[in-house]
């Protein structure tokens, strides 16, 4: 009997094969160490499907994440603090920011290749 396939969403959150939802994408199941969180497997364990596509997948997704990340930082941080241009609270602002998007940066860096991955998983992508 055949073992149903994981969901698209599930295997995204995951980051699974965007062929099967089942196969590991990274080598490494951490981040860390940080100088190898983006070694990628060359093909899906358990379909073969093809990893790498490119030498870089998914640059202009990780800084396009990277600006929303900025932008959501928006959201929490005007309200609890408040942002005005009479005092240093912009600073503080774009310093707490980037701070958040620095902290937050491998796990972007991963997502962009995955969102990379399942944008492209169904245009010849296979094996």
């Amino acid at each position: 009997m055949e073992s149903r396939k994981p969901s698209a969403m599930s295997g995204f959150v995951k980051m699974r094969c965007p062929n099967c939802h089942k196969g590991r994408v990274f080598a490494n199941k951490s981040i860390f160490p940080l100088g190898k969180c983006l070694a990628m497997v060359d093909q899906c364990e358990e379909c073969g499907y093809k990893m790498k596509h490119e030498s870089n997948n998914g640059g202009g997704i990780n800084y396009a994440l990277t600006v929303i990340v900025l932008f959501l930082n928006l959201v929490w941080y005007w309200p609890i603090f408040g942002i005005t241009y009479k005092d240093y609270s912009i600073y503080y602002f774009l310093l707490t920011s980037t701070g958040v998007a620095i902290i937050l940066q491998p796990w972007l860096m991963r997502y962009s290749r995955i969102i990379y991955l399942y944008l492209f998983a169904g245009f010849g992508g296979g094996k």
